[in-house]
């Protein structure tokens, strides 16, 4: 089970406006027709038919997200953080309200139906020289090959006695990464977008500023390489990278063992994908050792070929040989699948020393003269039940 986490909004101190050159951009964004606006595909075809540079979509797409929805403080304490990705967007989008999260997921969403390669951002965050006690989400978005980042929910308006009061602001809209660190730490140091990443040590005691003296750090390559790995090797990386950057305070303690919890859950879900996959194997091959029993016990007839009557006994045999092998390397499972493992296996045992047997009664019967065949059969119970 993942660790909880709530998200906080930023209390904007300056609520000035630098609209100036998106003006243009964010008045087209506000005519956009009301049954577009009910879902990221609709406002997604409404940016794509009216811009066309990368630029121009990422300021939509913000300006959308930052404008439409208001922070729902009130709310803040119910949040359904069982809720997937895609629920959270649907929502947030329908109702015009969330808190970080929503607005992280709605804006990265956008952007990627744009064709904007952007990703969500978990981290924590320093307001007025003080680390927030709280998480925050935003995102990151690449736009024509340099990496900018953006808080739609700070950039959303500002709280005032427990309410929120929506005013756009772009004090947190397409902030180069060597600026936005100055209040913006993400758990994981990949998402810094720097050569240079700041420790959680430093970000905390206000020392952010680019430090050559560190190896160099080459997060481009890095990215790239995240994006063709599995989700395990993905959630292993990136609990590594957060315990190296050091585990400072109680926000970054629970964020690595969520991350732990995410490694640990991956990997039974994996071992147990292996596990059926055995499991329908086994029963695949009893199936088949009860064929070739009912056909021992109707004394092999139909008569088949010498090399046909050794295949039925040979190929359950191969295939459960094949899964008693696979078995043993599933990988690590949770103390709730002992059971089920431990189960499997032994039934695999028990079922390769009744076909072992059976094997022995072919290779006697085919060594055996065609009178003397006829002599050796006794009926013979079947197998077992097979393993769910």
């Amino acid at each position: 089970m993942k660790s909880v986490f709530l998200f906080l909004l930023f209390a904007v101190v300056s609520f000035g406006q630098t609209k100036g050159i998106y003006a243009s951009i964010d008045a087209k964004m506000d005519k956009i027709p009301n049954d577009l606006s009910k879902a990221t595909v609709g406002i997604s075809e409404y940016i794509n038919a009216n811009f066309k540079s990368e630029n121009d979509k990422v300021r939509a797409a913000f300006y959308w997200t930052a404008s439409n929805i208001r922070y729902d403080i009130e709310n803040i304490e119910s949040i359904d953080y069982k809720e997937i990705s895609q629920d959270k967007i649907k929502n947030a989008v329908l109702t015009k309200k969330g808190v970080c999260i929503h607005y992280a997921e709605v804006f990265n969403d956008i952007a990627k139906k744009v064709g904007i390669k952007s990703y969500l951002v978990y981290g924590y965050t320093k307001q007025n020289g003080k680390i927030d006690i709280l998480a925050h989400a935003w995102c990151a978005a690449r736009i024509d090959n340099v990496w900018w980042l953006f808080d739609p929910t700070w950039s959303a308006g500002y709280v005032d006695r427990k309410k929120f009061l929506k005013k756009m602001n772009n004090l947190h809209y397409k902030i180069a990464p060597s600026q936005f660190i100055t209040n913006h730490m993400p758990f994981d140091y990949l998402w810094q977008f720097l050569n240079y990443p700041v420790t959680n040590q430093e970000f905390i005691d206000g020392q952010t500023q680019l430090n050559k003296a560190k190896p160099k750090f080459d997060y481009v390559t890095e990215i790239e390489g995240h994006d063709t790995m599995s989700d395990l090797d993905k959630a292993a990386a990136s609990l590594f990278r957060m315990e190296k950057n050091g585990i400072k305070n109680k926000l970054i303690q629970e964020m690595v063992l969520s991350k732990k919890s995410e490694v640990e859950a991956i990997q039974n879900n994996e071992a147990m994908d292996k596990f059926q996959a055995i499991n329908d194997d086994y029963n695949q091959a009893v199936t088949l050792l009860n064929d070739f029993i009912y056909y021992r016990n109707n004394r092999f007839k139909p008569i088949l070929p010498d090399y046909a009557i050794k295949a039925m006994i040979e190929t359950p045999r191969q295939k459960i040989i094949d899964c008693q092998n696979r078995i043993y390397s599933i990988g690590k499972y949770n103390d709730n699948n002992i059971a089920s493992v431990k189960s499997l296996k032994n039934a695999i045992i028990d079922v390769l020393k009744q076909i072992e047997l059976h094997e022995k009664f072919v290779n006697d019967y085919l060594s055996k003269s065609k009178s003397a065949r006829k002599a050796m059969f006794t009926k013979v119970t079947f197998f077992g039940v097979p393993v769910r």
